[in-house]
């Protein structure tokens, strides 16, 4: 890293938080989706239940989310290494109340219907949102390649609208990448999005 320019401050370090989200093919076809969160002082914390020394966890949670290959979720574990509070491992078994939900669109906001708040950790809850886009990451290839086998066996078959559209800028209904990542329904997507918006 360069150094800072003469008349730039200076700074000093005050916490680190790290997120490790990892995907996994297992064996028996499914998907394991493991969330790792770790927080990290450079100095000594003096909390209500421990004094936690400098760079040691402050927090450090995983959860390991298993999926199948339509992205229902089939099992969720949850595990607590080191929190501020005794207590903070005890709400794990909440996060079993997943099975069944569908990794998609409104995945976050079911999430947090069933472990937000109270019913949950704060952070192992925060850390499903970026599990989720790591299970799309992760299946990417896989899924594009279903797609091609399907388009050889049926010449007919229109894959389902991509879940990236409409999500950002870059993805907009009516753009250059929705057209390239989905030629066969953009026509009648920007199509669509003109009438809303008035130009038609």
């Amino acid at each position: 890293m360069k150094d800072a320019a003469p008349n730039e401050p200076t700074r000093q370090l005050l916490h680190t938080r790290q997120v490790v989200c990892t995907g996994y093919l297992r064996s028996d076809g499914l998907i394991d989706i493991e969330g790792r969160m770790q927080d990290i002082k450079p100095e000594v914390s003096n909390t209500a239940f421990r004094i936690v020394p400098a760079d040691t966890p402050f927090h450090q949670m995983t959860l390991v989310m298993t999926v199948d290959q339509d992205f229902v979720i089939q099992e969720v574990k949850a595990s607590t290494e080191a929190g501020p509070t005794p207590v903070c491992g005890s709400v794990a078994s909440a996060y079993s109340a997943l099975k069944g939900l569908r990794v998609g669109p409104g995945f976050k906001k079911q999430v947090a219907g069933i472990v937000g708040g109270v019913k949950g950790c704060t952070h192992l809850t925060e850390l499903l949102g970026p599990m989720g886009t790591t299970l799309i990451q992760s299946t990417f290839v896989m899924r594009t390649e279903t797609n091609r086998q399907r388009r050889e066996v049926d010449p007919s078959y229109v894959r389902p609208r991509p879940w990236v559209i409409g999500t950002c800028h870059a993805y907009h209904p009516d753009g250059e990448a929705a057209r390239r990542i989905w030629p066969e329904g953009y026509a009648n997507e920007a199509q669509a999005v003109r009438i809303v918006a008035g130009a038609e």
